[in-house]
């Protein structure tokens, strides 16, 4: 009589885990303790400055505009994440936010404009009247003097302001936060470059819609003939620079 030998029966297998389970030393221990984010420090770097700064320049900050530029479509979301639009400008190599508004949603409002004061105002139209002139004419940079500003500003002045003083550190004011606002960068001693940003702080509508702005009023100059002829020229300039660019 032979003796049938039975198989051995194979262990159940064991279910499959749905995600892989990694060892423990591979975790990301993050860049500082409780970090949760999942971007990579250039990447944070970049949205930070970004969040804090009225805008971000390639030529000011090359390794974070190359950040940037690796990372864009993952920094757009974030930025759409609180309701804030990243635009990024390759020509002038410039990228800065806007607040998002959508008729009929209730959207927290981040950023706020804070508008420009009238003396600022009108030295961010001379300064970037300048830039279109020296760009015009193949120039490498546009350059701008303090005393050129002042006087443009002085220009404005009502003809009974006896207050001289005061509206000079009006004025210099005025130019420290065009620097500020790396509006106008200082290259020597009372002497800034003018960088490519005014142009995009003043596209050609916000432009017309300034001139108009001095046209109705805007300018203290309303009793001096001498001062009322600076403001007509300036709104002539401003608005043949403005239709020059149109065309």
């Amino acid at each position: 009589m032979t003796e049938t030998v039975s198989p051995p029966v194979p262990a159940p297998a064991e279910p499959e885990s749905f995600v892989e389970a990694r060892p423990m030393e591979d975790d990301d221990p993050g860049l500082f303790a409780g970090d949760t984010g999942t971007l990579p420090f250039e990447a944070r770097r970049v949205l930070a400055l970004l969040l804090q700064r009225r805008y971000l320049a390639a030529a000011d900050h090359p390794a974070e505009w190359k950040a940037l530029l690796a990372h864009q479509q993952v920094l757009e979301s974030r930025c759409h994440d609180m309701f804030v639009e990243l635009v990024v400008d390759r020509d002038y190599e410039i990228a800065y936010k806007r607040q998002v508004r959508s008729e009929g949603l209730a959207i927290p409002v981040l950023l706020k404009d804070e508008p420009y004061k009238r003396v600022e105002t009108l030295l961010m139209l001379f300064v970037r009247n300048r830039f279109r002139q020296e760009r015009g004419a193949g120039e490498a940079a546009a350059l701008v003097d303090a005393e050129e500003m002042v006087d443009y500003a002085l220009g404005f002045l009502a003809h009974d302001e006896t207050n001289l003083a005061a509206r000079r550190r009006e004025i210099d004011n005025a130019i420290a936060t065009l620097a500020r606002e790396h509006v106008i960068d200082e290259v020597a001693t009372g002497r800034y470059r003018i960088l490519p940003v005014v142009e995009i702080l003043l596209p050609v509508d916000r432009l017309r819609e300034l001139t108009a702005w001095l046209r109705s009023g805007g300018t203290a100059a309303t009793g001096a003939v001498a001062d009322e002829t600076v403001a007509d020229e300036t709104v002539a300039d401003e608005t043949a620079a403005a239709d020059e660019e149109d065309e």
